[in-house]
């Protein structure tokens, strides 16, 4: 069986203690934590982001281990510093206008080419590559996983703020993110030829520079043999991350094991895709996903039901089963966004939500809660 390796990316909001707002400290993380995280932290477009990124994992235990210390490490750097990290694929009401812009020459480039677009897009999400044979089964794999993003994606919904608004979404990021070119769900290819021409054409005319400027929700990575999620909000605990991880890793497994069984899955229109992710944005656990083979509305608990019955005979081998049944628990006690809604109908106090956020991100690492 081939090794389905994992990594993630995860992008932490950076938090002044005192208004509980965004602050521009990025570089007082990356020099507080260099001892330690220098090879896992990276700045992103705004310096209120952090990102945290493993190396090459085997199995889940390994990514696991990995994103707690890392995030501990994380944690405690950030408290040294008199500041705070936390997870949330928004922040309740930081108004990008407000926040700094990285000074590096690929952002500052992105900035003149999109303007405001692009300073305006100050969302957080998580990445997470899977290791595929090779690319031509990679382009295979990301057809049919299209199908399966909306599912995903649901169970990842934690943005319902904006700028001080309960959006009415259980995440707004993807309406945010929506503004940039080359971005949602991806076309369907029929070869790894047709992929690279379209990549090729966009390059030779000037359009990108390079395939990463291509920030569909999935992409059979431009540099490296993975193919990548980038679908999901940045959820609050580790075992969410972890679990969403595990699924994916699954999928990615089941759909090779298909294609080597020379067994193929229905392909959808993007137009039919679009929107089921509509509505898992919109409702995200509580929505109603369309079943195209039944042509129904299906609540989610039920098509999560059959997504896991279809990763089933995988996820032993893979060793994954307890974190992908984690899943349960998170439609048990409500995505980041269900629990950030809840706690604002209690309090009507953005802060505290704030507050919230940052205890669900430091839960189970071992690190003093007091300070909080």
């Amino acid at each position: 069986m081939h090794q389905f390796t994992i990594g993630i990316e995860e992008e932490y909001q950076i938090i002044d203690v005192e208004s509980r707002d965004l602050i521009s400290h990025v570089s007082k993380i990356i020099e507080g934590g260099k001892a330690v995280l220098s090879e896992n932290l990276k700045h992103e477009m705004h310096e209120s982001m952090i990102e945290m990124e493993t190396g090459i994992c085997q199995n889940i235990q390994e990514a696991k281990e990995e994103l707690t210390n890392l995030r501990r490490h994380l944690i405690k750097t950030a408290h040294e510093q008199g500041l705070r990290v936390s997870g949330g694929g928004t922040h309740p009401f930081s108004n990008w206008e407000h926040n700094t812009i990285t000074n590096g020459e690929r952002y500052n480039k992105i900035v003149d080419d999109m303007g405001d677009v692009a300073r305006g897009n100050l969302i957080f999400g998580l990445h997470v590559h899977i290791g595929i044979p090779n690319r031509e089964e990679g382009v295979r794999i990301q057809n049919v996983m299209r199908y399966f993003l909306p599912h995903v994606y649901a169970l990842s919904t934690n943005s319902p703020f904006w700028i001080g608004r309960n959006t009415g979404f259980k995440s707004y990021r993807q309406e945010v993110f929506v503004k940039f070119p080359r971005t949602g769900i991806p076309s369907f290819f029929n070869s790894l030829s047709e992929f690279d021409s379209y990549v090729d054409l966009l390059v030779k005319t000037g359009t990108i520079d390079n395939a990463k400027k291509i920030w569909w929700d999935l992409r059979v990575h431009p540099f490296y043999p993975t193919i990548e999620f980038r679908i999901c909000d940045m959820p609050l605990r580790i075992e969410e991350t972890v679990c969403l991880a595990a699924i994916m890793q699954s999928l990615v497994a089941k759909i090779y094991k298909l294609h080597q069984q020379n067994l193929s899955f229905r392909s959808y229109r993007r137009l039919l895709l679009n929107e089921n992710k509509w509505r898992a944005s919109k409702e995200g656990i509580h929505s109603k996903l369309i079943d195209f083979g039944k042509e129904e509305s299906v609540p989610y608990p039920d098509l999560l039901k059959e997504l896991l019955e279809f990763i089933d005979d995988v996820v032993d081998d893979l060793g994954c089963r307890k974190e992908v049944e984690y899943a349960w628990k998170i439609l048990e006690n409500g995505t980041g966004a269900d629990r950030q809604l809840k706690i604002y109908e209690e309090t009507g106090d953005l802060k505290k939500v704030v507050d919230y956020m940052i205890s669900e991100t430091e839960y189970g690492i071992t690190h003093s809660q007091a300070a909080l």
